[in-house]
Order: structure tokens, then sequence, then C-alpha cells
């Protein structure tokens, strides 16, 4: 089995990819320095942990020691924090892609799966294709964005194998429910148990493409151990389900009891993924279904 270290790994995505790390039997090592003030943190038993700030190179880069893989998903994930605070967003998401970076180059790890975001697309027309060019409507996707074309030139200058994935909204076990800037499914399910109105931000016509986390573990866990050609790293590849629906759609398998609050700056009107490129290089395609999803819940 092979060593892992994922960074933001108590996390929502994070937690769920170290639980089939776990599972499937390898060493994982986690790197969180829990500053999120939005999420709750999930460890698991059989895994080592560290809190620690991944931009601080001289601290972190010993845990990079023997690995074999490297998931990497601590960020400023927020879109609203993002706008309120950009220059500690650049400083997580930039600065502290470069460290993880140059401790795999230091290290000889085998691989970097970089976790980014559909919202690099922007206003581009859909479905967003990733030959598309980038239009960053907030600090959080240009900060992401830019880790992309760190990965990009750490593959091409120093043969780091790279792969970068375009998440979409992903939706699941464990998402917070709880924060202005939380995932909607998850927020709508907690204010159903509390019988409360579910809050729609805008007209709630905005759609999404929503993938389920199982399926963005299987994409980090397939990219990981499925050796491709050289041709293939340093590339970005869309995780998202191929399929959109608008929030007004997802609320009414929910509750009746809405409420509108005024539209946010800086977030598109509609996303939707095109994942031919993720399925014909790695074969994964996502299994789970929204609606049936929501509505076993």
């Amino acid at each position: 089995m092979s060593k892992c270290l994922v960074t933001g790994g108590c996390g929502f995505i994070g937690s769920n990819i170290v639980d089939r790390l776990i599972s499937d039997g390898h060493e994982v090592i986690v790197l969180d320095n829990k500053s999120s003030d939005s999420a709750k943190f999930y460890v698991n038993e059989k895994a080592q942990y560290a809190q620690q700030d991944i931009s601080n190179y001289q601290l972190t880069n010993t845990f990079y020691a023997d690995v074999d893989y490297v998931f990497h998903l601590a960020a400023e994930s927020r879109i609203g924090p993002s706008i309120d605070n950009p220059i500690e967003t650049v400083q997580k998401n930039c600065l502290g892609t470069a460290s993880v970076l140059q401790c795999a180059r230091k290290w000889g790890v085998k691989k970097v799966i970089y976790s980014s975001t559909s919202s690099g697309y922007g206003n581009n027309p859909h479905p967003n294709v990733e030959t598309q060019p980038d239009d960053c409507l907030n600090p959080y996707s240009v900060t992401k964005i830019a880790g992309e074309k760190l990965c990009k030139m750490y593959t091409d200058l120093f043969g780091l194998k790279t792969v970068t994935f375009r998440y979409f909204n992903v939706y699941g076990d464990r998402a917070p429910k709880t924060g202005q800037y939380s995932p909607v499914i998850g927020i709508f399910f907690r204010q159903r148990d509390a019988a409360e109105d579910l809050t729609i931000v805008g007209d709630g016509e905005q759609r999404r493409d929503f993938v389920h986390v199982s399926d963005v573990v299987s994409a980090n866990i397939t990219a990981a151990m499925t050796d491709v050609d050289d041709q293939y790293y340093g590339q970005v590849y869309n995780v998202g389900s191929g399929k959109n629906y608008s929030v007004n759609e997802i609320a009414s398998w929910i509750s009746d009891n809405k409420t509108y609050l005024p539209e946010r700056a800086g977030e598109v009107r509609i996303s939707l993924a095109h994942i031919e490129k993720i399925k014909n290089v790695f074969g994964w395609k996502p299994q789970v279904d929204l609606e049936e999803w929501v509505r076993s819940r």
C-alpha cells in the first residue's frame, strides 16, 4: 500500500478522501490548520494528523518524506471571505499551493492531485470545457486558478506529475450546513430540520452542476492510482455530473416553505460541466444521482 498526504484533510471533501484511503489500506498523513470558522473538523483515528499551516515550507516539508501521493485540498474555499480579505486568500491559496508543490518536488512525490474550482470559468458559455479561457469573478477563483498554473509549471519545468480537478458544486455527507456561503443543499436540510423557511439567494433560477462527494473522492483516488501517459499530467479536468438544476428545483424536493434573499456579487448564473475529458483519460464518471439522493434524505 501507499503513503499518502492530504492537506485540508479535516474538512468536508478532504475527510472523505482520508476515510477512503484508510479503508483501502493506505497510510495517511493529514496537514490541516483547522482555521475555517464555518466547518466541523473530522478525524479518522487511523490517520496521522498535524495542525500546520501548509504555506510554511520550513515547518511542513519534512511531513512529505517517503510520501507517494499528495491530495491538496487546503484552501480558503469560500467566495465571501475571499472578497472580504483578498490578501489572506492569496496567502493561503497561492503561497500555500507553491509550498505544497515544492515540498512534493523535494521529496520525490509520485503525484499531486490539486483541488480547484469551476468558478474559474466565470461567465463562459456552458457547458464549461477545459479549453475555455479563465474568467475569474472574485479573489477565490483568481487564487485557485493561479494554483492550477503553478501545478502546470511544476509538471513542465520540474517533471512533477500533477493533476488538477475543477470541482463543480459538491454535496453530500459532511457538507457544511451553517454560514452564509456554505453549500446550498446542506443549508436547505438544516433549515428543513429546524422547521425554518429555505432561504434562496436571488430568484432561485440560477442553475448549478452538483456532484456528490463520493464521486469526487473516486476521481481523486482514480487519478492518483492510475498511470496515464505523461502528456495528461499538468492538465485540468472537470469533475461534475454533466447535468444542472435550478436552486428552485432542488428546494422543491425538500420543502414548500421558501424565503428569497437579495442576489450576491461575484457569482455566476449558470454552471454545467463537460466531463468527457476525465472520462476518456481516467475512465471516471459520476455514479450518484442528485434528485434520488436529495429525496432519500
